[in-house]
């Protein structure tokens, strides 16, 4: 969810730096109306858009999960270490989605008020209500509000204004932002583009009041007086202070020429590079949920689901080979319990028959030094069985007697073997640093591999590696 979030920020960011950049000074003012709302939506739905064929043009990254290996201790037991504090995340964005909803209503209640203490005033096109003993103006909908105390000549352009705002539907416009507010009261760039859309409101209907009244009557009538209004998000207010001189300035503006539309072709390469980010974030989303079971694993989250993986897997690291059965049943776990089952980039159907489907995606697994010229099925057992016992090999378990350290500890390893063979990326996760150093340290000297191949072409291969230490 974090890293949605992210991108949606990031993404709206974009769109925000290409309007800002080169429309904003344009008057093609409805274009840049459909842009400000479409862009902001469109950053909420692309992080979901996966296309293969980009997927597929760009070299893959597989992750494997490797059963774990016991080093210090001749004995295991299911019991987990000790999680750590999660901090609250959910619980945080629904108390800021309820003071957002609160917020909203208060603001509702506000123009509800307004308008039972206001009074009908005659209109043959619009809605209009009397604020008594007040100056403002605004548009709710298809209503508009005139302060009681504006002068007949200030009524009349302001009523050509509003009425702008009515026949368009500019609140609908607010309303959306503001539904966006509540939902994502976090992001900021959200209120940004509602500023936006409302100034452009007022563009457009200066536009529109000046080609059909003197326009010079029209900037001192807007700068004729100070005007107290009170700032609703979602309302259309006519004397907005802080967007006087930009309304000015906006009208002294000549039309723009029309090739100057082909800036909104600019949308097209930053959308494309969206696009390609995240269809190949996919792939790395896969090997960061399994980095994330693994943690969960490691920190010994409470969850009976997790305690029997864990089981599971040092069930399969002490039987060592598994039966026809077992893998099979085991393959079929992994495909129900996926998100998009048989599909799932690390496994291959063979016949459409999921009885058949292969233990993972790649054509050939990298192979340890000493496996060559094997099935890839006898690479990948032969693999686990060198990494294991170059890991109990090596690894240190001594440890001073003064050390925090006691009973079983789990350790959270992955690394990458490269196109090259090399081991790269190696990092480790555990509660106690002295194990991440030498968990990393006994990896790093793992030998040189042959590298995984898939489709013909050398690819870098991510593996986890759950090392499970424990005090004699």
């Amino acid at each position: 969810m974090i890293h949605y979030i992210l991108q949606t920020i990031a993404f709206q960011l974009l769109f925000l730096l290409v309007y800002d950049l080169f429309l904003k000074r344009e008057t093609f003012f409805n274009w840049n109306r459909l842009y400000l709302l479409f862009t902001p939506l469109l950053s909420l739905l692309l992080p979901f858009v996966q296309i293969g064929g980009i997927r597929e043009a760009i070299p893959p990254s597989y992750t494997v999960q490797l059963p774990a290996v016991l080093v210090g201790g001749t004995q295991t037991s299911n019991a987990a270490a000790t999680g750590g504090f999660e901090f609250p995340w959910m619980a945080l964005w629904l108390t800021g989605l309820l003071v957002s909803i609160g917020w909203f209503i208060f603001k509702y209640f506000r123009i509800r008020k307004i308008r039972v203490q206001s009074s009908d005033w005659q209109h043959p096109k619009m809605r209009v209500k009397l604020i008594p003993g007040s100056n403002s103006a605004f548009t709710f909908f298809s209503t508009v509000y005139l302060g009681a105390e504006l002068s007949e000549k200030q009524r009349e352009h302001i009523l050509l204004h509003e009425q702008i705002h009515v026949e368009e539907h500019h609140t609908w416009d607010l309303i959306l932002f503001e539904v966006l507010r509540i939902v994502f009261w976090f992001n900021p760039l959200v209120y940004v583009f509602q500023k936006r859309i409302a100034a452009l409101h007022e563009f457009t209907a200066d536009r529109k009041v000046a080609m059909a009244k003197e326009r010079n009557a029209y900037y001192q009538q807007m700068l004729s007086q100070v005007f107290q209004t009170d700032h609703i998000s979602f309302i259309n207010t006519f004397f907005n202070h802080s967007l006087i001189k930009k309304r000015i300035i906006m009208l002294q503006k000549s039309r723009s020429k029309r090739i100057f539309q082909l800036k909104y072709l600019l949308i097209l390469p930053v959308i494309c590079g969206m696009l390609v980010y995240t269809s190949c974030a996919q792939e790395s989303d896969i090997a960061t949920n399994e980095t994330d079971n693994a943690n969960n694993f490691v920190n010994g989250t409470n969850s009976e689901i997790l305690d029997n993986i864990a089981s599971l897997q040092e069930a399969i690291a002490s039987q060592g080979e598994l039966t026809a059965e077992e893998k099979k049943a085991l393959k079929l776990l992994y495909v129900n319990a996926g998100s998009k089952g048989a599909d799932n980039l690390h496994f291959d159907s063979k016949g459409g028959d999921q009885d058949k489907l292969a233990f993972a995606a790649i054509d050939k697994v990298p192979t340890y030094p000493g496996c060559e010229g094997q099935t890839n099925e006898a690479a990948k057992k032969c693999f686990t069985e060198k990494v294991a016992g170059f890991v109990v090999q090596n690894f240190n378990t001594k440890v001073p007697k003064d050390s925090p350290i006691t009973g079983k500890q789990r350790i959270a390893v992955h690394f990458t073997i490269t196109n090259t063979g090399n081991i790269e990326n190696v990092r480790a996760k555990a509660e106690y640093p002295q194990l991440i150093d030498e968990a990393v340290r006994v990896v790093k000297m793992l030998p040189k591999m042959v590298p995984g191949e898939h489709k013909g072409k050398k690819v870098n291969v991510e593996f986890a590696l759950p090392i499970v230490f424990e005090m004699d």
